[in-house]
């Protein structure tokens, strides 16, 4: 079985932080999302994997994963030139893909425990395609999956505006070679896109078995600012682990579950878990509060930040309350009066901003 990560698109969700980053590469818990995804389809068992990336973002994202640990995989890179639809990136990786079944995983989705259990279902019942499916609050967002009473999937509809189902189609799908031939069949839908339900679809009309996965625990797509906050909040208190391998002197205090990295000093200051904060950052005369993580050599002087995700080289200075707020690379946050007024910000990278 082989992998395919979709690893491209714009990110217009998350502009402007996305002009200069692909949104795969945002952190959460100071780790890109991207790693997260790699690190659950090896656990997987899948060692061949290819990723879509974009021209725009391809670069980065290879660099990245270059410099990152030493995967246990061997991964090609597939470059997708528009995002022009799911089925489109499938048809666009035919070649790499050829005549094995695979997980299609998009590389800005977060789920809990992994796809383990997922691929070993697929393995184990062998229909045509397997679709991972999480219940949600308003299905009209999404993918949305119609069920019969064994759990075969009836029907499929792309963001329908009456919902007969709460279960929305997460970024998780399994095939067989089959549905090569179904997105062969299949048209751009009204955005210009080819949709991965229409090819799904297709399957059902070519009479071929598409079985459902319900997902018990959480899922989350990091496709806007405050989705990426609530994975960067999700993933601090579901997953992290304290460890204190920097320098924190006698003035400060360290609470709960925190991450101090090596080369980070903190100084005087509070830090209450859960919290992230990355190599060779400075922190001082500050309070850090929960749900935050921290970008490496960032610097944060007499400042209080609470539930917020600070990219790398950044430096905050005199910010009261800093909260629910996404920070890019290399900015310059400080604050010029004395007021105290709470401060939500969602900054792109390289700014400069007195408040």
């Amino acid at each position: 079985m082989k992998a395919l990560i979709l690893a491209g698109g714009k990110g217009t969700r998350l502009k402007p932080i996305t002009n200069t980053l692909a949104k795969q590469l945002l952190p959460v818990a100071n780790k890109p999302i991207l790693f997260y995804v790699l690190d659950q389809v090896i656990e997987s068992g899948i060692t061949d994997i290819g990723i879509i990336v974009s021209p725009e973002t391809g670069n980065a994202i290879k660099e990245a994963i270059a410099d990152g640990p030493e995967w246990t995989a061997k991964i090609t890179y597939i470059s997708q030139p528009e995002p022009l639809g799911l089925a489109h990136a499938v048809k666009t990786a035919q070649d790499f893909l050829g005549s094995s079944p695979f997980l299609m995983f998009l590389g800005d989705n977060l789920i809990q425990g992994g796809v383990k259990a997922f691929v070993d279902e697929f393995d184990s019942r062998g229909p045509d395609a397997l679709v991972l499916l999480k219940e949600v609050a308003d299905p009209r967002f999404f993918g949305v999956a119609e069920l019969d009473a064994s759990g075969k999937v009836m029907r499929l509809v792309e963001k329908p505006k009456e919902p007969k189902s709460n279960l929305a189609l997460v970024g998780a799908y399994l095939f067989t070679p089959e549905i090569h031939k179904a997105i062969a069949q299949i048209k751009p839908s009204w955005r210009g896109e080819l949709e991965i339900t229409d090819a799904i679809q297709k399957l059902f009309d070519m009479g071929k078995t598409v079985q459902s996965h319900i997902l018990k625990g959480w899922w989350l797509d990091t496709g806007k600012k405050d989705d990426l906050l609530e994975a960067n909040r999700v993933v601090l208190d579901d997953l992290l682990k304290p460890s204190i391998k920097g320098e924190v002197d006698s003035k400060s205090q360290v609470a709960g579950r925190v991450e101090i990295r090596e080369g980070a000093k903190v100084e005087n200051s509070t830090v209450r878990g859960p919290v992230s904060i990355a190599q060779r950052c400075h922190i001082r005369n500050s309070f850090i509060g929960p749900f935050t993580s921290i970008g490496a050599s960032t610097v944060i002087e007499d400042s209080s930040i609470e539930h917020s995700v600070i990219l790398e080289s950044s430096h905050i200075y005199r910010i009261e309350r800093l909260v629910d707020s996404v920070i890019g690379r290399g900015v310059e946050l400080n604050k010029a009066d004395e007021r105290f007024k709470a401060v939500k910000l969602f900054v792109g990278d390289d700014a400069r901003i007195e408040l």
